[in-house]
């Protein structure tokens, strides 16, 4: 009987163990701080709207909300994009400090003009990005995104992705995830208290 007590609490230790494990994790990928996993760093690419190179240089100074994704998706990227647009417009007069970055994974159909009339549809202050292959293949590898194609029977195709907004600071570092399917009330509310991040 003993020695079955004694398992049984050893067992109620691992399960506690484990769970401050879990939730430390979580808290940890939640936190704006130097402990934040290593994302992001230099990208060249081109603005849609204007046809010029930039690069993570360009935006210094400013928030970044980068999200990647493609013109095609049928559901997750419109979502993202309308909430970011909402977001903006919560923001008011703070939306200054606050460069939206919409970067295709799809180099093979987003073209500068096909970006560049998507984003405009949800608003204005929203940039394309584009590049070519390795180009995408590189800011995706820096920002740790998962992209993939996936064939359909009709011949067309999809591209399976990752679906987070990050929120970078003026000079470049991470700051935190924020789920792209977070109201636009929601994410302002986010963002606000992270402006200060941005010099």
């Amino acid at each position: 009987m003993a020695q079955k007590f004694r398992i049984g609490i050893l067992l109620v230790l691992i399960a506690i163990t484990a769970a401050i494990a879990v939730a430390g994790a979580v808290v940890w990928l939640e936190r704006p701080s130097a402990a934040s996993p290593d994302i992001g760093g230099p990208f060249k690419l081109t603005d849609a709207n204007t046809g010029m190179t930039v690069t993570d240089q360009t935006y210094r100074g400013k928030t970044m909300l980068i999200y990647f994704g493609y013109t095609y998706c049928p559901d997750a990227c419109p979502t993202a994009l309308n909430n970011i647009a909402q977001a903006m417009a919560k923001l008011g007069p703070d939306a200054k400090n606050v460069v939206p970055l919409f970067i295709s994974i799809d180099p093979a159909r987003d073209t500068p003009k096909v970006m560049a009339n998507y984003v405009k549809a949800f608003d204005p202050r929203i940039q394309g990005l584009v590049g070519n292959a390795a180009a995408t293949a590189t800011v995706a590898k820096e920002f740790g995104v998962y992209y993939k194609r996936r064939d359909e029977p009709d011949g067309s195709y999809l591209m399976d992705h990752s679906s987070l907004i990050y929120v970078m600071s003026g000079t470049g570092k991470f700051l935190k995830f924020l789920p792209s399917s977070e109201s636009g009330a929601k994410l302002a509310g986010a963002i606000v208290p992270l402006l200060g991040s941005a010099s």
